[in-house]
């Protein structure tokens, strides 16, 4: 067999349709409150996003047609491969058959520009001249520059410092494609010169620069300022299900029936979303899939956070947010995987998980970058560190199958190379690196800062 096998779609084999997984769920997402615990009206949205975007936020219909605009600039890099991963499969030892749905191919490196051209046009149609974001590794703040740079927009983004300094050549991709870009916290806003004051050697956090990413917005009083996110949100989870959707079709394709495992890496949920819910889908109707997010353990939302209503920022400027998380106040230790140093989770992320959909993870960094070490050995790839968490969990699940003399199907969503990375790689392998727990009592005193908001099983009650 060759060393590695690439599957390819046509380019009419591209998706033409967001898959929405609200319309699926078993039970109803609940909605985001207001500081009253009030449900948020699509309205009280508009100082933030755009109506079109607001619409597809709150929408309940399994299916939204993609723009023709929006497929074309797409099309530049997508459909993306879906490889079979021979060589790793060997070195294991296991009879799985290992999966990758290669996103590293986009201009930006990642799958955030499958979002972020998206949320450029759309903004674009509604008359915006200006998106303002954060970013945590810098891949979502390249993608929205690329994006915003497609359709004629300026932009703004307020990187987290910790990764402003590891990570100065994301800085510089986005100076290319015209982006203005800031570390935070910075001086440019309220919200960063107040935790300056209180934090001057703080390596931020995704919560500060949302904050301030959302107070650039809301501060524009012209309102031809928006801003736009990456992850968490629902428009967001569904623009990504193009990776999904093509990869049913690769693994069509490829001669496979239905797979036994899916894997991606998950901070906000984004990528992890776009490969697995189109088979979430399949699970609600009857499919034995086990469909696995995962974390760092050092910033374990998913596995010991509660499923709470909390901010989505520090400050408190966006809605209560029904989602897993460790209590916005949260700072995460600066490991290297900054895309995942996020105190939230999705929200339909965190639905799926109270319904048993899927089984999130947490593995320390350790074992995630000597999985991303295997696999740049045996298929060649230097991924991201934020792949390198579902390289990890593929790798445990080819040796799982080994052991059972199974054989299996197992993807993963290969959601970035790491080439602006490595840092990380140098750190590894010098032995700086170390792993980082989240000890209990730290966990327990974010929590009390959301210890009187609204708990989800309240709201369903109507107690609330």
């Amino acid at each position: 067999m060759a060393k590695s096998i690439r599957i390819q779609l046509e380019p009419q084999d591209h998706p033409k349709q967001w898959y929405n997984l609200n319309a699926d769920l078993p039970s109803p997402l609940l909605p985001p409150l207001g500081p009253d615990g009030s449900p948020v009206s699509p309205d009280m949205l508009a100082p933030i996003f755009p109506m079109n975007l607001i619409e597809q936020e709150v929408s309940d219909k399994r299916w939204i047609d993609i723009p023709e605009e929006i497929r074309d600039i797409l099309a530049t890099y997508r459909p993306s491969p879906l490889h079979r991963a021979v060589a790793l499969e060997e070195y294991l030892g296991t009879p799985a058959r290992i999966y990758y749905k290669n996103e590293s191919v986009s201009p930006a490196g990642s799958h955030k520009p499958n979002t972020a051209v998206a949320q450029a046009w759309y903004n674009k149609q509604a008359g915006v001249k200006r998106l303002a974001t954060e970013t945590g590794a810098g891949q979502w703040g390249s993608a929205l520059a690329f994006a915003c740079a497609q359709v004629g927009l300026e932009c703004k983004v307020f990187m987290v410092r910790i990764s402003y300094d590891q990570k100065p050549f994301r800085k510089i991709m986005m100076q290319t494609w015209g982006a203005d870009c800031t570390a935070s916290p910075s001086t440019e806003t309220q919200t960063g010169r107040d935790v300056l004051e209180r934090f001057p050697d703080t390596p931020g956090s995704l919560g500060i620069a949302i904050s301030e990413a959302v107070e650039t917005a809301v501060g524009d009083l012209t309102g031809s300022t928006k801003y736009s996110l990456g992850s968490v949100l629902n428009h967001v989870m569904m623009h990504q299900t193009i990776i999904g959707l093509e990869t049913k079709k690769q693994l069509e394709k490829a001669g496979e029936g239905k797979p036994d495992v899916i894997i991606g890496c998950a901070g906000g949920g984004s990528n992890f979303a776009g490969l697995a819910f189109p088979f979430v889908y399949d699970k609600i109707h009857g499919a034995d899939i086990d469909i696995i997010p995962v974390e760092p353990a050092s910033c374990p939302t998913m596995t010991k956070g509660p499923f709470s209503y909390d901010l989505g920022d520090f400050t408190g400027m966006t809605p209560l947010l029904p989602m897993h998380t460790l209590g916005h106040t949260f700072m995460p230790p600066p490991i290297h995987a900054g895309g995942l140093r996020y105190h939230g989770i999705a929200p339909l992320i965190s639905q799926a998980i109270v319904e048993g959909l899927i089984s999130p993870r947490a593995i320390h960094q350790l074992e995630c970058y000597s999985a991303a070490v295997t696999f740049a050995r045996t298929e060649g790839i230097i991924i991201a560190p934020e792949t390198s968490h579902a390289a990890a969990a593929a790798v445990q699940e080819a040796l799982k199958a080994k052991e059972e003399g199974k054989e299996k199907v197992i993807v993963f969503n290969l959601s970035g190379h790491g080439l602006m990375d490595m840092k990380g790689y140098e750190a590894y392998f010098s032995g700086a690196l170390e792993d980082h727990a989240l000890p209990q009592d730290e966990l327990e005193a974010n929590l009390e800062a959301i210890s009187g908001y609204p708990k989800p099983e309240q709201r369903r009650s109507g107690r609330w």
